[in-house]
């Protein structure tokens, strides 16, 4: 095969790919085989540059800076959305279409609707020429946006290149942040001394805007399809239709959106997603309610910049107006003082908030924030709830002191605070601080740590505060008499306890890593590293180079963990956790050995005795490798009590469907 045909086929397998783990969360290869694909198209294309294409994936991020953002006028107009906040309010909507109908001589018409959710995003349209994208555009006023197309390149989801598109095709969508996503990059910001956004739609907003696209490519931005604007060549009768399409050709469309045949169907559908709008990972203000049939939307027409036969159910706000009372200082398990508002009591998307997160020092002073006056607060999801900004309407604000920096001697222990040159946070170096120990030892206990059950933050607490429990190692020390003597405990609880506690001696190695409290290491990089040396002497006696080629750790991180690893409470804290039978140390062949090397697992549903955690953990000690999507590449699905889509999808694709006993004679080496 000659290098231009070789080129042309790996952009075809790369699309593929990428359609397969943002389309449909279904990838059939791993990163490593994906990031090989890509690295031999880039060799090509850097050794032959007459063999680059405009829609090469190379090339998301290969556009120079833009000078100023081009005005764009849309083809077909890009409308608004009129409101219904309650199920009257709809109701009423679709009354009105009814009695429009009528007056076009359209008696008693059969509706049925697409419900998808409105997320809170920027709104774009994307144009293809014979399934190349050519160009985007944010929404702007509805007839007038502005080209974007340099920022939405660098976009994974956004497909570069359709195959059986029509000659002209307009797809319409919106770009947004999840929230994890979000969080992350505030945090980021913040330790980096800049401002945080507000709300993941400004942080959209923001960045889709900016002129230099690797500013952009810097940014986790993804794309729900909703919609298709100008067409040419193509024709469908239901809008869900044009949603299925959009599906089948690459473009991402949220699979929660439903076809629902009543309008009391519909209500019942917006209290739902009202009701879980917390448990998402990306922030929706309503739900989008749009009549199916393509040929009665074009009947009913539009008012003014609302189409007749959409309309947006509006969710309460998720941002309010409250006072500030007070800002306080908490200490994090690392020793990094971490300010918090105390907020007068306000409801904030349906929960009562009266603490919120002010993120460091710089953050304050930059939002410029003071004692008394009016603030907004943000709650999106499950985000922990952050002062964003003074309200809008805080007149001047100099009668009012300032926020007083750190405080100078640590708020928990009294130690001299100190501020590192190259730190963003004001320290306290003490390393047996009770709230530096309280941090750790809450962490320690934790689910996603050594998930010692019946043990919580206030239970550390209690424990560290009779002296019990001083570090990691003294839970083990812990006997059910000595709980019973305290409020809360009586004989069955205090045993219960105590064997939670036993039991997590036998939680893997990886899980031990990250439950120490080492800055950088968390629940990846602690099941990496034990991946990598198999023992705690082995990482502890390794050089920072040896550390540094273990996945996902980089060559300052390397140092930092060696260094937290090596202190002397941390040698001393592993030695006395050795002791008391806590594994340090991985069983099983090392990486890519074992009897089931080479084979992919699925976990679905709740197993009997093992905790997802457990059986991920002997999986990748016997050799194997977890995912999270059934594919045919599938070795075996493990499926517990309520498995949900994924054991259905083993069974289409028949892959091979274990119940627990089964995965564990397959572990022992007694199942082929």
């Amino acid at each position: 095969m000659d290098l231009a045909a070789r080129a042309e086929e790996l952009r075809r397998h790369i699309a593929y790919h990428n359609q397969r783990y943002y389309v449909f969360d279904d990838p059939e290869i791993g990163d490593d085989d994906y990031d090989a694909l890509l690295d031999e198209l880039r060799a090509i294309e850097r050794d032959h540059p007459e063999l680059v294409t405009p829609d090469s994936p190379t090339q998301r991020v290969g556009a120079e800076p833009v000078s100023a953002l081009e005005k764009v006028t849309h083809a077909l107009p890009m409308l608004s959305l009129a409101n219904a906040r309650s199920a009257d309010e709809l109701r009423a909507w679709v009354d009105r279409m009814r009695n429009h109908l009528a007056r076009e001589g359209i008696e008693d018409p059969e509706f049925a609707y697409v419900c998808e959710p409105k997320v809170d995003g920027l709104a774009i349209s994307l144009r293809y020429e014979d399934g190349v994208f050519v160009r985007g555009a944010t929404r702007g006023n509805g007839e007038v946006g502005e080209d974007v197309t340099h920022n939405l390149r660098t976009i994974p989801s956004i497909p570069l290149r359709i195959d059986g598109a029509p000659p002209v095709l307009e797809v319409r969508g919106e770009v947004y942040m999840s929230l994890p996503d979000f969080q992350a990059l505030n945090e980021r910001r913040a330790e980096q001394g800049l401002s945080t956004f507000m709300n993941p739609r400004n942080s959209a907003a923001g960045t889709i805007r900016q002129l230099d696209p690797k500013l952009a490519a810097e940014r986790p931005l993804s794309l729900w399809a909703y919609g298709l604007g100008v067409i040419d060549g193509l024709r469908f009768e239901r809008h869900s239709e044009g949603l299925d399409w959009l599906r089948d050709h690459g473009f991402p469309v949220n699979k929660d959106i439903v076809r629902l045949e009543s309008a009391e169907d519909v209500v019942a559908q917006c209290l739902d997603w009202q009701e879980r709008r917390g448990s998402l990972e990306f922030e929706i203000d309503g739900v989008v309610v749009k009549v199916d049939d393509l040929e009665l939307q074009r009947r009913l027409g539009v008012v003014g910049r609302d189409p007749r036969w959409a309309i947006a159910w509006k969710f309460p706000p998720t941002t309010k107006v409250t006072t500030l009372l007070s800002v306080e200082w908490n200490v994090g398990k690392f020793g990094d003082l971490r300010p918090f508002a105390v907020l007068e009591p306000v409801q904030v998307g349906g929960v009562t908030v009266k603490l919120a997160t002010l993120h460091n020092e710089e953050d304050i002073e930059r939002k410029d924030l003071r004692v008394g006056e009016e603030v907004i607060v943000l709650r999106a999801g499950d985000v922990i709830p952050q002062v964003v900004s003074p309200a809008p309407h805080v007149a001047e604000q100099a009668d009012r002191p300032p926020i007083p920096r750190p405080p100078e001697f640590c708020p928990r222990c009294g130690t001299p605070t100190e501020k590192r040159p190259d730190h963003i946070y004001t320290m306290c170096p003490n390393r047996v601080c009770p709230g530096r120990s309280w941090q750790l030892l809450k962490h320690f206990v934790s689910r996603g740590a050594m998930d010692i059950d019946g043990l919580g933050e206030k239970q550390v607490a209690q424990l560290m505060d009779v002296g019990l429990v001083k570090t990691a190692a003294d839970f083990y020390r812990l006997t059910a008499e000595q709980l019973v003597e305290l409020e809360g405990y009586a004989e069955i609880s205090a045993q219960r306890v105590v064997d939670a506690i036993a039991a997590s001696k036998a939680r893997p190695f990886g899980r031990v890593l990250f439950a120490i409290g080492i800055e950088e290491v968390g629940e990846v990089t602690g099941r990496n590293l034990a991946q990598q040396f198999r023992t705690i002497d082995a990482l502890m006696s390794a050089t920072p180079e040896q550390v540094a080629e273990t996945p996902g750790v980089g060559e300052k991180m390397a140092h930092t963990i060696l260094a937290q690893l090596n202190d002397e409470h941390m040698a001393a804290l592993i030695a006395d956790l050795r002791g008391q039978g806590i594994q340090f140390e991985l069983e099983g062949p090392p990486p890519g050995e074992g009897h089931l090397a080479g084979k992919t697992f699925v976990l679905t549903g709740t197993l009997p005795d093992l905790t997802r955690e457990e059986a991920t953990e002997r999986i990748l000690a016997a050799g194997g490798r977890v995912t999270s999507s059934v594919s045919k590449k599938t070795d075996f699905v493990v499926a517990g009590d309520s498995p949900g889509s994924k054991l259905a999808k083993a069974e289409r694709l028949e892959v091979p469907v274990l119940d627990e006993p089964a995965l564990l004679e397959l572990l022992d080496g007694d199942a082929a």
